[in-house]
């Protein structure tokens, strides 16, 4: 009996300490903060915001109807996804009656320029009648004049008595019908003059009448104009959503009523993407930018930014913020157009796309995961005392010092000694999963990177204990 103790006594002592150590260890792990950690490593690194949107081209215009009433398409020359030049037609309208009121018009200003064209004629000859009759008085005049010497010179040989009383009277009478003469001519140029004066003002009347002719035939002529459509630029017929026969009314902006084609220029493709209001300040003129195209996957295309917008959009209507009637803090975005350096020949405008804008790239930087970094008030790092029933309660802080202590400190944890110990870090450009930092911490530092309730609840200077690997799935 005394050998058997000898050999239990033993075996129970051994479990008795192997106890203790265990019941120990478990009482010292129970503090323990599990964590996972990763390094501040060295690297390339590129900020990048992502957006979606649609391709369009950069120019496009849709074309309406011109006409003033609701008019029937009665040809369409062009097919769509065909290429067009500037000035082509491209579709006619019923032009019937433009067309009747066009010749009218046409006929109004022949009959008006033959008028004016009569009456220049009569001028011309009223003109020459003048001329004719200026000569005429001034060869009365001369007449006259001859008739006064001889009437003169006879009155004088009759008081000599050197010629007869009869051949007196002659020279009278040929003195009173020079003067008649005169009279008569004056009369006539008289008459001349109001006949021209006549024609002058008929021949006014007929220009009004060809200018006001001709500005109806203009008239006519634009009405009949609008009944075709011609191309406004080189492009591609990119939408035609109307057939012959089909009426188009006029005046009603965006309707498809009075939508007839759009015509896209091609030869400058661009995406058009909402970039959110949080990311717009980044985004600058000349960056350059990945395309994807959802119909195109496995391909990515080249771009660069070309124009940004000044408005924001609201997410939920897609109007502008300003036309809002209500104010709201719903999610904003902003317009980015990207235009593709080298866009593929089958690409079609109204394709989804997603482009990343490269707004910063840094070169062989620090920098640390993205979730590791985490924010603490200055008042939860300072050191905490021990709890000691007979210290006294410390006074209450002033305001001030009570600010300072809610002051947000931004850092990451450190392993140090088996501790997590809190750093404060000054961040730069983020990229996809990782960030950039340009002080707090150094190239190979141990840094807690999970998870992220334990980042979110870890207290500075705990205890933790790594353990990187990584969780097993659960079988489904």
């Amino acid at each position: 009996m005394k050998r058997k103790w000898k050999i239990i006594l033993p075996i129970l002592v051994v479990l008795l300490v192997a106890a203790g150590f265990g019941v120990r260890k478990k009482i010292a792990e129970r503090n323990l903060v599990t964590v996972q950690t990763g390094r501040a490593v060295r690297q390339d690194l590129a900020a990048i915001v992502t957006a979606s949107g649609e391709i369009k081209p950069r120019n496009y215009i849709n074309i309406g109807t011109n006409a003033n009433v609701p008019s029937r398409i009665t040809d369409i020359l062009v097919t769509e996804g065909q290429k067009v030049k500037k000035g082509q037609l491209l579709a006619r309208l019923e032009s019937v009656q433009p067309e009747a009121e066009v010749a009218a018009q046409r006929a109004s200003v022949s009959s008006a320029e033959a008028d004016s064209a009569a009456a220049e004629s009569g001028l011309k000859a009223a003109d020459e009648n003048i001329r004719t009759g200026q000569a005429t008085i001034e060869r009365a005049k001369a007449d006259l004049d001859k008739a006064r010497i001889f009437k003169e010179r006879a009155e004088k040989l009759w008081k000599e008595q050197l010629i007869p009383r009869q051949e007196l009277d002659q020279r009278n009478a040929e003195y009173a019908s020079a003067v008649a003469a005169v009279a008569e001519a004056e009369s006539r140029l008289a008459q001349y003059k109001a006949q021209r004066a006549q024609t002058q003002a008929g021949l006014m009347s007929s220009q009004r009448r060809v200018t006001l002719a001709q500005a109806n035939l203009q008239r006519a002529s634009d009405v009949l104009q609008r009944t075709q459509s011609v191309a406004p630029i080189d492009g591609v017929v990119t939408n035609l959503p109307v057939r012959v026969g089909e009426t188009v009314v006029p005046g009603i902006q965006n309707s498809s009523s009075s939508l007839m084609m759009t015509i896209a220029d091609m030869s400058l493709i661009t995406a058009e993407v909402k970039v959110d209001e949080t990311d717009i300040v980044n985004v600058k003129l000349d960056q350059v930018a990945d395309i994807t195209i959802d119909a195109m996957p496995g391909r990515t295309f080249k771009g660069h930014v070309i124009e940004i917008g000044n408005t924001a959009i609201l997410r939920s209507t897609g109007l502008a913020a300003s036309q809002s009637t209500i104010s709201s803090q719903e999610a904003k975005d902003f317009k980015v157009v990207i235009a593709l350096d080298n866009p593929p020949e089958e690409i079609r405008p109204g394709l989804s796309c997603t482009s990343k804008v490269t707004t910063a790239t840094r070169k062989n930087i620090v920098t640390i995961p993205i979730q590791a970094l985490t924010v603490r008030q200055k008042g939860d790092l300072e050191p905490k005392p021990e709890d000691d029933k007979k210290k006294v309660q410390p006074a209450k802080l002033d305001p001030v010092a009570e600010k300072a202590k809610k002051e947000e400190i931004q850092g990451v944890f450190v392993v140090a000694d088996g501790k997590a110990v809190f750093k404060k870090v000054e961040t730069g450009i983020t990229g996809a999963t990782d960030i950039e930092v340009t002080s707090g911490i150094a190239d190979g530092e141990e840094i807690i990177t999970g998870s992220y309730r334990v980042i979110r609840t870890l207290r500075n200077e705990a205890k933790v204990k790594v353990d990187n690997i990584a969780p097993k799935k659960a079988d489904s």
